[in-house]
């Protein structure tokens, strides 16, 4: 066997993680074999490698020195037990396995993303002779039953390699890696320090007018592909189907779709952007449509469909697809419109001959909002559509902390486990604030050197419109502090921002937002401030729905307890899911300060 094995720390324990640790283990065999075939016992295997940032972990890096340079090597290497592969006809990067069934990645297209991820994150080439190298091992198939996935072009990133292959596959391990210790290679990579990850926003205009800035990885990547050869069969066989796209905060939804409609900009389709959110519609059209009306009209709303005629576009991303409602009628429509609306699913499946929805339905956070899979997949059946479905299951946002991730459910009554102890896992940074006053001095820290930091809240205050001299109220009051919320308007007030620009305009420090300002963003450090409407008694967290301050909950008759119950449930796991770097969470109830306090 090689001469040293390597697992990064894992917070986990129990019957699962020795699970896990054991098929990872019988995996590496194969390799493990190969490399002392290969006279390259000393190198080191770090199994289960977590990309930066992620919660993506890699099946296999090899670490080692260079045989001709000297310097460290690195061979990533994803292990496959596929006996049949045949790509998908439209594409050359999906595959369907057989015993599978589901679509897959193609193997090298994986593993070279893999490669550019990292060597980002690292700062490191990822090309010719570079530092970081990689391959596909698919060591239970014969060449030609996987002849389909051995017809890609590879690279020195994307080389894949059967059992038939197993000597180029040695050959191609020698070629980057000689028998000498790889502790040395492995201890540095797993020290490394990592570059910031790259914030939606700041790279959006670049996305849609230049080139993709953002490496999608596994079902990611998958989803991206799969809207490409939709639009793809719409052209060449008037074939219309609908791409669903679900995965929680952070998955990556956003970055697909603009990824997507960038792509397609670039080839010439007629695509759009729609949302529920002003926030972030409006964000996007100052981020990305600056400059040029082409591209602000790219964005819309998912009300902007009432009079659009059917197919009018080749592509039309929804995202936040859960935002969909009834009807797109407002109080603005016309009667001879109102009375001839129609179900905005259907106006928003009908304006383009590829509609995808981006979708997490546990961000449904108030009344009226009805976007869910059940409801896309009803409509699409009634028209005899196909539904093609993506589930996104990484985390690409909180650090890529799934532990994180796992917690603010269990937490928040989410998920069926109760809520457990954080013991911290090396990725994010989770603390919880004795006073307001302390939070914000440790975001103003955190503000103040470079970075980006927001203070949110439950809806449990009122929210006043500005003083007839202009400034704002400061209505969220604990104690002796008091903060205003951030501006009701688009209309700036001082220096404080207008609502659809808070989360990121530097201006937007020093108010509070709430879920309706900070769904759909992210920031490098989050506070979060629980009101008196989700406090802790018992051992756990229950609702009061009679603290909340949001207008949408007044009616009991048209929103349920039950109902009321979950959107402040989710409007809290939406406001603890926004930082990238590290979360703060104060509560103004001392007992559930106490309950928080003995979670850590």
């Amino acid at each position: 066997m090689p001469d040293t094995f390597t697992s990064p720390a894992h917070p986990a324990s129990g019957p699962a993680l020795a699970a896990s640790i054991r098929a990872a283990m019988r995996r590496a065999v194969a390799l493990a074999d190969d490399l002392v075939q290969a006279g390259l016992g000393a190198v080191s295997m770090i199994m289960g490698y977590q990309l930066p940032l992620t919660s993506r972990k890699v099946d296999v890096v090899l670490a080692g020195v260079h045989p001709v340079t000297g310097d460290d090597s690195y061979v990533i290497v994803e292990l496959k037990s596929w006996t049949h592969a045949q790509s998908i006809q439209g594409s050359d990067s999906l595959v369907v396995v057989r015993r599978v069934g589901t679509v897959q990645l193609h193997p090298g297209v994986q593993v070279g993303a893999y490669c550019e991820y990292l060597s980002d994150a690292l700062g490191a080439p990822a090309d010719g002779d570079g530092l970081i190298h990689g391959a596909a091992y698919l060591y239970n198939a014969v060449d030609q039953d996987v002849s389909d996935v051995l017809a890609h072009r590879p690279t020195n990133q994307t080389r894949v390699f059967t059992k038939q292959q197993r000597v180029q596959f040695i050959d191609y391990l020698r070629a980057h890696l000689r028998n000498a210790s790889g502790s040395g290679a492995a201890d540095r990579l797993l020290a490394s320090p990592v570059r910031a990850s790259r914030h939606l926003l700041t790279y959006a205009d670049q996305e849609l007018k230049e080139r993709s800035h953002f490496r999608l990885l596994d079902e990611q990547r998958v989803a991206y592909e799969m809207v490409l050869r939709a639009v793809e069969r719409a052209r060449t066989a008037n074939r219309k189907t609908v791409v669903v796209v679900s995965g929680g905060p952070g998955s990556g939804k956003s970055v697909i779709g603009l990824s997507a409609l960038g792509e397609l900009v670039r080839q010439g389709h007629a695509v759009l952007h729609a949302t529920g959110s002003r926030s972030f519609t409006q964000t996007l059209r100052r981020y990305v449509g600056q400059g040029s009306s082409r591209m602000r009209n790219i964005f819309g709303y998912f009300n902007s469909f009432m009079n659009i005629e059917r197919n009018s576009f080749d592509v039309l991303v929804c995202d936040g697809a859960h935002g969909i409602r009834a009807t797109s009628v407002n109080r603005f429509t016309p009667k001879i419109r109102r009375d001839r609306a129609r179900p905005q699913i259907a106006e928003l499946i009908e304006a383009a001959r590829v509609p995808v929805f981006l979708l997490d339905e546990d961000q449904v956070v108030k009344p009226g909002e009805l976007g869910s899979l059940t409801l896309i997949a009803r409509y699409a059946a009634q028209r005899g559509l196909e539904v093609e479905v993506v589930s996104l299951h990484d985390q690409f946002r909180c650090g890529g902390s799934s532990t994180y991730d796992r917690w603010t459910k269990d937490l928040l009554g989410l998920h069926e486990g109760e809520p457990m102890k954080w013991a911290g896992d090396g990725r994010f940074d989770l603390r919880i604030a004795d006073s307001p006053e302390e939070m914000e001095a440790f975001l103003a820290d955190k503000q103040a050197a470079g970075e980006t930091a927001r203070m949110s809240a439950g809806y449990c205050w009122p929210w006043s419109d500005p003083q007839p001299d202009d400034s704002l109220v400061a209505d969220v009051q604990v104690g002796r502090w008091a903060r205003p919320w951030n501006v009701k308007s688009d209309r700036s007030v001082g220096d404080a921002p207008g609502s659809a620009f808070w989360a990121t305009d530097p201006g937007g420090f020093g108010q509070v937002g709430s879920v309706y300002t900070a769904q759909g963003f992210e920031y490098d450090w989050s506070g979060v401030i629980i009101g008196p409407d989700l406090v802790a008694r018992d051992g756990r967290l229950v609702t009061r729905r009679s603290e909340s301050k949001d207008p949408a909950f007044r009616n009991r008759q048209d929103v349920s307890d039950e109902a009321a119950d979950r959107f402040i449930r989710n409007t809290y796991r939406v406001l603890m899911t926004r930082g990238m770097r590290g979360t703060l969470l104060y509560s103004t109830d001392p007992e559930t300060r106490a309950f928080l306090a003995s979670l850590m």
